[in-house]
């Protein structure tokens, strides 16, 4: 799917699920669009929206300006930021929340924030009373490019990342680059993860922009940013529109995922997920080349544009490999006990041989890891 990046980087694009479509918005400036979105496309009796608690401290005088226009009542429902707060706990809390509230099956939840948010809200909009509608209001660079589209809702269990949760795909999407003008270096960074693998996979031309633009990216130039979510959600919507439940051609969005949510979950979360997600790409393209599936050289390249995006290539530490191996056997993709690897061929092409994904058994992962995480001399 190789392509120009936008010049233009505003616009909407139409994301199909099994049930219909759904709008993705992108332009700055577009959280003034929210009141007329949600009259368009979801009507409710109510609204409840669920913030990160630093998000709505930075943006909730903004957001609360604009959504003054509804006729409809609007509750805020937050929670203390970061990854250890999508659990089941405060799911729950939440829930009751907005039961507290009175909030009905004619009710709409409104996520706003990074990842996180959009998980978590998500999923309490996927279970409340059975299931009410969610519009997604991404703030952080990772959701804008990648988890607030498609549809995948969840929380965070002792056994493993994302391992509770429900495909609830959102009426739209409303993503402002403008929104993300407050986030550290460090956060663009980490955004930055997910569209290198959008390139990885699909897009050699892409892959070669985010290396190209990559100060520009950190540093927050707008345009730059406008256009790397445009192209990313391109990316991501053609994926999601063939393969709504992950069962042929979306698996190719899990590459770097299958280890680095492994190591995510190993270093109790302390790791973040981009971080995750960038050591994983560049560990499974090594487990490519090993395999003589991935061009040899494909590892150093990700580690190279990784590096021009101040992420890390290599885990900090030492993992253990036989907690790691337990995490893998539990990950949400394993089948019987044998987890699954997206392999590419070159950047830009997944290697098809088996399918959109490849089933290894423990002991050539076993072998793999006890080469790149030796234990104490």
């Amino acid at each position: 799917m190789c392509h120009a990046v936008s010049s233009a980087p505003e616009g909407r694009i139409e994301v199909r699920t099994s049930v219909g479509s759904y709008p993705v918005r992108i332009g700055r400036g577009s959280l003034a669009e929210l009141p007329k979105l949600l009259a368009r496309h979801c009507p409710a009796h109510a609204y409840a929206l669920i913030a990160d608690a630093g998000v709505w401290g930075l943006h909730g005088a903004r957001v609360r300006a604009v959504c003054s226009g509804l006729d409809q009542p609007l509750t805020i429902h937050t929670f203390k930021p970061g990854e250890q707060s999508k659990n089941r706990t405060e799911w729950s809390r939440l829930t009751d929340s907005l039961l507290a509230t009175g909030l009905g099956r004619d009710g709409c939840v409104i996520a706003l924030g990074g990842g996180v948010a959009g998980d978590l809200a998500g999923f309490v909009a996927a279970t409340y009373m059975r299931g009410i509608p969610v519009v997604q209001v991404p703030t952080s660079l990772v959701a804008m490019v990648d988890a607030s589209v498609g549809g995948k809702t969840g929380v965070d269990v002792a056994a493993g990342k994302n391992l509770v949760g429900a495909f609830h795909p959102p009426r739209f999407v409303l993503a402002d680059p403008d929104l993300s003008v407050t986030l550290p270096r460090r956060e663009r960074s980490q955004g930055l993860a997910e569209a290198i693998k959008h390139g990885a996979i699909l897009d050699p031309a892409y892959f070669g922009w985010i290396e190209r633009r990559a100060e520009d990216l950190l540093g927050g130039d707008p345009h730059a940013t406008g256009a790397l979510v445009m192209r990313s959600v391109e990316l991501k919507a053609h994926v999601v529109g063939e393969d709504e439940r992950e069962a042929g051609m979306r698996q190719i969005l899990n590459f770097g995922h299958t280890l680095g949510h492994a190591l995510e979950a190993e270093s109790e979360f302390r790791l973040p997920h981009g971080s995750a997600v960038a050591i994983g790409m560049v560990l499974e393209a090594q487990l490519g080349e090993r395999l003589g599936v991935t061009e040899r050289g494909i590892s150093g390249r990700i580690a190279e544009v990784l590096d021009r995006a101040e992420l890390p290539t290599r885990a900090p530490g030492r993992p253990d490999p036989e907690t790691v191996l337990k995490l893998l056997s539990r990950d949400k993709k394993a089948r019987s006990g044998i987890s699954r690897y997206v392999l590419l061929a070159r950047i830009g092409r997944v290697d098809r041989r088996h399918g959109w994904s490849w089933e290894l058994t423990r002991p050539i992962i076993e072998e793999f890891l006890a080469s790149v995480f030796p234990g104490p001399a």
